[in-house]
Formats: C-alpha cells, structure tokens, sequence
C-alpha cells in the first residue's frame, strides 16, 4: 500500500477485520460505479451496517484508499479489497460430505461463482463422499470423487479451501487428511470441536447452536 508514494507497514490485522471486509465488499459489488464513482465512509456504513469511524479504521490496517472530505473510488477500493482477500484470483474449493447440506452448498457455490470476473473468486471445483453410489456423479457440474483419491485431487486441483459438511463422527478424520494434503482453510458445518493444528485456520459453522439460541427469542 503507498501513502504519499511511500509504503506502508501493514500491522497485524485483528480476525474481527478480516471478517468485515467482504461486507463491505458486498456494498461496493451491488452499486453501479458510473452512477456512484464516489463512496464516503458514511454511506458504505449505512450500506453495511458498520459504522463510519470503523470502517476508516478498518482500512486503516491495509494502507490509504481514500481522501478526507472526498471519499473512496468505489473501483479502487472493490478491486483493493479483492486483492487483499485474494479474491482478484481464482481459488479453488473442494467439499467433503455430499449429503443434502453438501449438496445445498456446491450449488450455491456454483450460482456465486458464475457472478464473478473471469479468473477471479472462489471456485468449486470437486466434492468427495465415502458412497459409492455418488462417485463419478456430478453436483451442479461438480464432479464427486471418492475420499479415497482426496489427497491426489486436492494436489491436481490445487485446492486450497475445504467446505466440511460431514457427520461428527468423521469431521476430525476428513480434517485430518485434508490438513495432512496441504489445505490450511476451512469451513466446518460438523457440530464438533476440532483438534486444529497451528497455522491452520478453520471457521465453524454450527447450524444447531444458532438455531437453538434464536429459540430464546421465538
């Protein structure tokens, strides 16, 4: 990043972060850049639901995209924060359990793929399940491999995500051959605590523990 022409030292950015920029994302994706060429804090806040001061504190981390009083190029700062989520190249995800959840997600996956700039993005590119009857089908045009072959395919496809939608039971063993085939990110819809090596980095996904704690509110 350049702040006067002269680089910035990143600071180590707090996960909390990380996990608000692809909201603002979002915002800037679902506007029409000829008609607002020019983005304030303010709006992008309104738009997203955060305020104003965090989300120039937020950018803060990752350089100067902005001017005060002025505010951000809605094209600069889009194509900013896919370079900072590497989203400005493509990024291939497997899943592991193709059952009906699996499934729901390799077709979202796919719809949201197809939005998305050529050789830009997230990209599906392979599912794995222990059912015979699955291999070698295909799931919104995702070919279902064996688990069996996972280690080779991951390597082939150059998969670096892993979507967990499998039983409890077989959650940390599927974790522990992805981790073992060199995938470092996930996303885990097993309701299990995972044993997660370090540098590893795994987002959990308990649809059972929201479900019940919005019952309070029901």
């Amino acid at each position: 990043m350049l702040k006067g022409g002269n680089p910035v030292k990143i600071r180590r950015v707090p996960d909390v972060v990380i996990r608000r920029l692809p909201l603002y994302l979002r915002v800037l994706d679902e506007i029409d850049t000829d008609l607002s060429p020019i983005i304030s804090s303010q709006e992008l806040g309104e738009r997203s639901g955060v305020t104003s001061g965090q989300i120039r504190k937020d950018l803060s981390f990752f350089g100067v995209f902005g001017k005060q009083g002025v505010g951000y190029s809605t094209v600069t700062l889009r194509a900013e924060l896919r370079r900072i989520l590497s989203l400005h190249q493509e990024i291939y995800v497997g899943l592991v359990g193709v059952g009906n959840l699996g499934q729901a997600f390799i077709r979202y996956g796919v719809s949201q793929s197809k939005k998305a700039l050529p050789n830009e993005g997230l990209r599906m590119v392979a599912a794995f399940d222990r059912d015979e009857r699955k291999i070698g089908q295909q799931v919104a045009g995702v070919p279902i491999y064996s688990v069996q072959h996972l280690p080779g395919i991951i390597e082939k496809l150059r998969i670096s995500i892993i979507i967990l939608t499998v039983p409890a039971t077989a959650a940390q063993a599927m974790f522990d051959r992805c981790v073992e085939s060199g995938v470092k990110a996930f996303l885990n819809f097993a309701p299990v605590k995972l044993a997660i090596p370090e540098g590893i980095r795994v987002h959990h996904a308990d649809v059972t523990l929201e479900l019940e704690s919005l019952a309070y509110y029901s």
